[in-house]
């Protein structure tokens, strides 16, 4: 039986990125799982080292209730970082190079050594270097943002760009920290970190073992997005957005026409 074209569909999941044009799911007309999605999304990162870009970190989605509900999609997913997302906090992105942006607040980890697969919660957290608020633009390839499971893991989960804050130690409490998402200095979502599986370091968790059954394990220095707290937001020209995380401080993106 010949399975799913990967090759062909990450080609389409990358033009429809490269040129901010929508495209149908994929997922019902290929036949792909989530095992082939995976497959689809390392070659769709493949496309863009090759290129020149780097890895730089994993990001976790549809960690929060409110972001699976939002999507209509049951189980967390893993997709991959590269230095071309990463916009300096307080910096500007083109909203016009994306198909219909959507932002979200998330914490991020620096990871300083590599945590073992299934190390528990309480003994990782000497692994992470640092911690900061974050911002993650998302930008789903399918026309009017709905997918299938296997649709949205090959299209590295969404990912488009992202904005991490200062880094500074991790805190107590951090599994139940307030988070604020303002657009133009206004108050758009309110939620807590407890609302990234409980506890943002069980996102890491998963992140390790979910990761590690393709083969991908985490790396020193790499950036890890523990997923949103909150719904997503639509990014609109002109927007400022700011995420503000209790104790970690805020991270900050404009957005020009």
């Amino acid at each position: 039986m010949i399975g799913p074209d990967t090759a062909g569909i990450a080609e389409r999941l990358g033009v429809a990125a490269d040129t901010a044009t929508a495209i149908g799911q994929l997922a019902a007309e290929t036949g792909l799982d989530a095992d082939a999605a995976y497959a689809v999304q390392t070659a769709l990162i493949q496309r863009r080292l090759d290129r020149g870009e780097r890895l730089v970190g994993l990001k976790m989605g549809l960690t929060s209730k409110a972001k699976m509900a939002q999507v209509g999609v049951d189980e967390v997913i893993w997709g991959r970082l590269t230095d071309t997302m990463r916009v300096a906090d307080g910096g500007s992105i083109d909203v016009s190079a994306f198909i219909h942006p959507r932002v979200e607040p998330e914490v991020a980890f620096l990871l300083d050594r590599l945590p073992e697969l299934g190390e528990p919660v309480g003994d990782f957290t000497d692994a992470v270097r640092a911690v900061a608020p974050a911002i993650e633009l998302i930008d789903s390839r399918y026309a009017n943002f709905t997918f299938s499971l296997p649709d949205v893991i090959a299209d590295n989960t969404s990912a488009a760009a992202f904005v991490i804050g200062p880094w500074s130690p991790v805190p107590d409490g951090l599994e139940n920290l307030g988070v604020l998402l303002e657009i133009d200095g206004r108050v758009a979502q309110v939620g807590s970190t407890a609302a990234i599986l409980g506890d943002p370091r069980r996102a890491l968790d998963e992140g390790i073992r979910l990761a590690g059954r393709h083969g991908v394990r985490l790396r020193e220095g790499w950036v890890f997005l523990a997923g949103a707290a909150t719904a997503a937001v639509p990014l609109r020209p002109g927007a400022h957005v700011r995420a503000v995380v209790e104790k970690l401080g805020t991270a900050s993106l404009g957005a020009s026409a």
